[in-house]
C-alpha cells in the first residue's frame, strides 16, 4: 500500500508550486515592489537629457528577403540621430535574396553594414562573429521579423544613463487577430510576461531578455557558447552576473506577427522549452541565494519553477488525485474531476481548432496546457541533445 500521507504531501506541494508560479509570484512580487517603492522611492530617469551615444543596431537574419525591406525601412526611420546610429545586418548562411535586398539599400546611399558568409551556424554564432567589429558603446539586437516603435532607441539609450544598467530589455508585442487561436494565446502570454518583467525590473532586474529587442553595453557582451539555444536569455543573465542591472523599458517595443498556426507555435515553444532546461543547468550559480539574494528569489520563482517543475508537477497532481479519489477522499475526487474537465476542454479545443474559435475563458486553459505539454517535449529534446541552436524558424502570419 502506497503511503497516503506521503502522497498527500507530494500533491499539495506540487499544487502549491503550480499556483505560486502562475498567480502567487505575481501577487507577492507586486506587494514587495510596492513596499520597496514606499520605503526607498521609485527609480526615475531624466529622459529629457540630450542623447549623444552612438548605437549599433544589429539585425541577425536568415533567408528573410521577403520581410527584410520592411525591417530596414523601419530601422532607417527610427527617431534617433542618423549620425549616431550604425545599422549592422548579419545574414550568415542565407541562400535567398537577403544579401541583394541589403545591397540595394546600400546602393541607394544608406549606411548599412552587411556581414555574410555561406556557412550557417545560428544566431548566436552570427552575433559572436560580428561583435568585435562593433565600434559603439551600446549594441541593440533585434529580430528581422519585428517592427520597432519610433522612439525605441531613444527610450533604450535613456536607461543606460544609469551606470549600473548593463542590459535593457524592450517589450515584445504580438499582433493579434480576432478569432485566431495562436495569436490570442501568444498575445495573452506576452502581456502577462511583460507585467512580470516590469515588476522584476523594479525590484532588481529582468529575469531574462527576449531577442526581439535587447540592448547591452558592448564591452559587457559575453561570448555565447556554441549551441546555446536561448542566446538572448544568456546574454542578459550573464551581464547581471557581472554585477549590472538588467532594466526593462516598456516604451521601447518590438511588434511581430503571431505564429501562423498552433502547430507552428508548438514548434517554437518546444525549442524554447529545450533552451529553458539548458539555461537552468548553465546558470546553476544563480541558485545560490546567499550570494544573489533577491535575484535568486526572482529567478527561481519566475523561471526555474515554470520551466523545471510545473510541467512535471501537473501530471503528478493528476495521477495522485486519481489514486486518492479511488480511496474515498472526496476533496481529491472533486479536484480530479475539475482537472479532467479542464484537460478535456484543452484536448477538445485542439481537435476542433480549425473549425471553431473558443472564447478567451476557454482559450486560457488550452494555451496553458499546450505550453506545459510543449515543455515536456522540450525536456525530451534537451535530454537527448536533439535541439540545435540552428533551427528552422516558425512560420508567422
Amino acid at each position: 500500500m502506497i503511503d497516503l500521507i506521503v502522497l498527500k504531501y507530494i500533491f499539495w506541494i506540487s499544487l502549491f508550486i503550480v499556483f505560486y508560479s502562475v498567480i502567487g509570484y505575481p501577487i507577492v512580487l507586486f506587494c514587495i515592489v510596492k513596499i520597496k517603492n514606499i520605503i526607498k522611492g521609485k527609480r526615475s530617469l531624466d529622459k529629457k537629457t540630450l542623447l549623444t551615444s552612438r548605437v549599433s543596431l544589429v539585425i541577425p537574419c536568415y533567408n528573410e528577403a521577403d520581410i527584410l525591406k520592411n525591417k530596414i525601412t523601419n530601422s532607417l526611420n527610427l527617431d534617433y540621430p542618423k549620425e549616431l546610429l550604425d545599422i549592422v545586418i548579419v545574414a550568415d548562411g542565407s541562400t535567398d535574396n537577403t544579401p541583394q535586398v541589403i545591397k540595394a539599400f546600400q546602393k541607394a546611399g544608406h549606411s548599412i553594414r552587411l556581414f555574410h558568409n555561406n556557412e550557417r551556424a545560428g544566431k548566436s554564432a552570427a552575433i559572436n562573429r560580428v561583435i568585435d567589429q562593433i565600434e559603439t558603446s551600446i549594441t541593440i539586437c533585434t529580430d528581422a521579423n519585428t517592427i520597432l516603435n519610433d522612439q525605441a532607441i531613444k527610450q533604450i539609450v535613456c536607461q543606460f544613463l544609469d551606470p549600473k544598467v548593463g542590459c535593457v530589455c524592450g517589450e515584445k508585442r504580438v499582433l493579434q487577430e480576432d478569432g485566431d487561436l495562436a495569436s490570442s494565446g501568444e498575445g495573452a502570454y506576452w502581456k502577462y510576461e511583460s507585467f512580470l518583467k516590469k515588476l522584476d525590473s523594479e525590484l532588481t532586474s529582468v529575469m531574462g531578455g527576449a531577442g526581439e529587442l535587447i540592448a547591452f553595453r558592448t564591452k559587457l557582451y559575453p561570448k555565447i557558447p556554441q549551441n546555446m539555444i536561448l542566446d538572448d536569455f544568456y546574454i542578459s543573465m550573464k551581464i547581471l552576473m557581472k554585477g549590472y542591472r538588467v532594466a526593462y523599458e516598456p516604451n521601447a517595443y518590438a511588434s511581430e506577427d503571431s505564429s501562423a498556426s498552433v502547430t507552428e507555435e508548438m514548434k517554437r515553444k518546444i525549442r524554447i522549452a529545450a533552451g529553458g532546461f539548458q539555461i537552468i543547468f548553465t546558470l546553476l550559480p544563480l541558485l545560490n541565494i546567499f550570494k544573489w539574494g533577491w535575484v535568486t528569489f526572482q529567478y527561481v520563482s519566475h523561471r526555474v519553477l515554470r520551466w523545471l517543475f510545473v510541467p512535471f508537477a501537473l501530471p503528478v497532481i493528476y495521477a495522485i488525485s486519481l489514486y486518492l479519489s479511488l480511496n474515498d477522499h472526496l476533496i481529491y475526487s472533486l479536484l480530479f474531476i475539475a482537472q479532467s474537465i479542464l484537460y478535456a476542454i484543452a484536448i477538445g479545443v485542439h481537435i476542433v481548432k480549425k473549425y471553431w474559435t473558443p472564447s478567451k475563458l476557454i482559450m486560457l486553459p488550452y494555451y496553458y496546457a499546450l505550453m506545459n505539454y510543449c515543455a515536456l517535449l522540450g525536456f525530451w529534446r534537451y535530454l537527448f541533445g536533439n535541439q540545435s541552436a540552428v533551427w528552422e524558424k516558425a512560420i508567422r502570419k
